[in-house]
């Protein structure tokens, strides 16, 4: 005879009781949510903490977009509106000028720093976003090129005062292998070829053939989650993407970033549709122009982050809308 298990309301707050409970015992989590821009990424994380909150667990949110770093990026980014982020926790969003420059191996100090402060409050951590780098550089054991400001100063002073060429002949001499891998038309590449090469150290920076997942200090583990979507939906997603930025306003929010250096920005103002807006106000790229460069940019990043994610043996595969068991 089987044991009467109860009404359907009465297993399903059994089963809420003891995910609380397996949720109290566990030591928090890293989770990170990945996949190509434009799959829902954002809109899965906010669901992820929320469910967790509702079963007993806080979390709390690390972005790991390289643009949405930056203040005053936002339409043409997809930044959620903070009235949007449902009471959740945000963490490095909006904490530099677009003057600056965000390089992955600042970002990764940073992003660990803030996962480890939210696990330190017994929260669990959610990363999300689509700049593989990134993402790589938290998640797995990224060791990056020496740096040095000063040095990197004076190579910057060199190059506008003999050229771009005379710094290449230099990298060749120390590294022929980097000198004809480096985009030589980029001054700001060779001369951080260059200064990585003087330091003694090496410029490539990939992700680690066996990459080792980074743990944190003692914590409930590590899972990461992708959201994909097929290559048809997913460029009509994009297309509409790009369209709704320049109807919001992406124009006014680039002519806005001006006087906040954007144009001087040296990772800030290469970012699509940014970098494409600028065209168009400096009189370079017809508006008609703008949006189909940006468009193609864009498809083309996509199917460069599916390829990056596709490397992680580790990722669940999720459907927009789906939450991970």
């Amino acid at each position: 005879m089987t044991a009467d298990r109860g009404t359907p309301v009465q297993r399903e707050r059994a089963t809420a009781r003891a995910r609380t409970s397996t949720l109290e015992q566990r030591p928090p989590r890293l989770w990170a949510v990945v996949g190509a821009t434009g799959t829902g990424k954002s809109e899965l994380s906010l669901d992820l903490a929320q469910r967790l909150a509702e079963s007993g667990r806080a979390a709390e949110i690390v972005n790991a977009d390289a643009m949405q770093v930056y203040r005053g990026m936002d339409i043409g980014t997809a930044k959620v509106p903070e009235r949007e982020r449902r009471g959740v926790p945000h963490h490095l969003f909006d904490v530099l000028p677009p003057r600056e420059e965000a390089t992955v191996a600042w970002y990764q100090a940073e992003a660990r720093a803030a996962i480890r402060r939210i696990h330190a409050r017994d929260a669990d951590a959610i990363l999300v976003g689509g700049s593989g780098l990134y993402v790589s550089s938290v998640l797995f054991d990224f060791q990056f090129p020496p740096r040095d400001d000063a040095l990197r100063a004076e190579l910057e002073a060199a190059a506008e005062r003999d050229g771009v060429d005379a710094l290449l002949e230099r990298l060749r001499a120390l590294d022929a292998q980097t000198a004809a891998a480096v985009d030589a038309r980029n001054p700001r590449r060779v001369v951080r070829a260059l200064e990585v090469a003087l330091l003694g150290g090496d410029a490539q920076v990939t992700l680690p053939t066996e990459p080792r997942l980074w743990q944190g200090d003692e914590t409930g583990g590590t899972r990461i989650l992708g959201v994909q979507v097929d290559r048809t939906t997913l460029v009509q997603r994009l297309d509409r993407r790009v369209e709704q930025m320049w109807s919001a306003g992406l124009l006014d929010e680039v002519r806005a970033l001006i006087p906040e250096g954007i144009g001087d920005g040296p990772t800030a103002s290469r970012a699509i549709g940014y970098a494409q807006a600028l065209g168009h106000l400096d009189g370079r790229l017809t508006q008609v122009e703008a949006i189909e460069e940006t468009r193609v940019l864009t498809r083309r990043y996509a199917r460069r982050q599916v390829s990056w994610f596709k490397r992680y043996a580790e990722v669940e595969w999720l459907n927009p809308g789906e939450m991970p068991a």
